[in-house]
C-alpha cells in the first residue's frame, strides 16, 4: 500500500493562497484553523495529504479550497484577456482573490482573445496543462462565429482542404470544418492553436468576424447554465472528456 503524503499545515496554507507562514500562524493562534472540528494551534504539525481534507479542515469556519491539482472551466466574458500581468480586466479576477497566490499557479489553458467569449480551462496541473495545448494531441475546439457579411458558400470547402495559408505564414492550416448555421452564423472546429486562427481564416476569405464564442473542446461543451463570468471546478471524469 502507497504511503499518504503528509505536509506542514502551515506549508500547505501558505502555498493555497491563506498567506505566509506566518500569516498562517495568528490565524491559528486566533482560533481561526480547525480540523475535524478540533482548533488547531501548532501549525507546524505534519497532517496527511488526502482528497477528502477539504471537507475535514476549515479556515474561519469556511471549507478548506480544494487542493492542487484542479481544473476549473470558465465561461469568459468579451473584454478580459488571459494574463497574468497585462492591466485591465483578467480572466483571474473572476477566481477567489487568493487563488492568485496559490503554488502552483493557476494558468490557462491556452488562450482566448480579449474580445472573443466562451469555454475556457484553469489549471494548477502541469502535466494536464502540456498536454491539453500539445500540438500533437490535435484537440478540436469549436467556435461559433457571427459574421460581418453574408458567406460565399466556398468556405467549408477551403477550410477542409489543408491547403489553406494564412498571411505571413509558410504552413497550410490543417483541415478545419465548418458547419453552417445562417448565411452570417457558422460553427468551426479547428485542431490548432495559431494566432488570431479563427479570425484570420475569415479575413482571408474577404470577411469579418464580428463575434466569437467558444463553446467546445475536444468532447468538454460549455454547459448552458454557466453564466458568462462563472466558472467551476471539473471533476476527473469530465477532464478526461477533453481528450476525447
Amino acid at each position: 500500500m502507497a504511503k499518504i503524503p503528509t505536509v506542514r499545515i502551515d506549508k500547505l496554507l501558505s502555498s493555497m493562497g491563506y498567506g505566509s507562514r506566518k500569516d498562517i500562524a495568528r490565524i491559528a493562534r486566533a482560533g481561526g484553523i480547525t480540523l475535524n472540528t478540533a482548533v488547531i494551534v501548532d501549525v507546524t504539525k505534519r497532517i496527511p495529504i488526502t482528497p477528502d481534507l477539504p471537507h475535514h479542515m476549515t479556515i474561519y469556519d469556511e471549507a478548506l479550497d480544494p487542493l492542487a491539482p484542479m481544473v476549473m472551466l470558465l465561461n469568459k466574458p468579451v473584454g478580459m484577456t488571459c494574463s497574468h500581468s497585462d492591466g485591465g480586466a483578467l480572466v483571474y479576477d473572476l477566481l477567489p482573490k487568493r487563488w492568485r497566490l496559490r503554488e502552483p499557479r493557476i494558468s490557462t489553458v491556452g488562450r482566448l482573445d480579449k474580445q472573443t467569449s466562451g469555454l475556457l480551462l484553469l489549471t494548477d496541473d502541469g502535466d494536464l496543462l502540456h498536454h491539453a495545448t500539445s500540438p500533437k494531441r490535435r484537440i478540436k475546439k469549436t467556435y461559433r462565429v457571427k459574421l460581418a457579411r453574408p458567406l460565399k458558400g466556398t468556405e467549408g470547402d477551403l477550410f477542409a482542404s489543408g491547403r489553406m495559408m494564412l498571411e505571413n505564414e509558410d504552413k497550410p492550416l490543417a483541415p478545419a470544418e465548418l458547419e453552417v448555421v445562417s448565411a452570417t452564423e457558422a460553427l468551426l472546429s479547428i485542431t490548432e492553436g495559431r494566432y488570431h486562427q479563427v479570425r484570420r481564416m475569415f479575413a482571408a476569405t474577404g470577411n469579418y468576424v464580428a463575434g466569437l464564442h467558444r463553446e467546445r473542446i475536444g468532447g468538454l461543451t460549455l454547459p448552458e447554465d454557466l453564466a458568462s463570468g462563472e466558472w467551476r471546478l471539473l471533476t476527473e471524469g469530465k477532464v478526461s472528456t477533453i481528450f476525447q
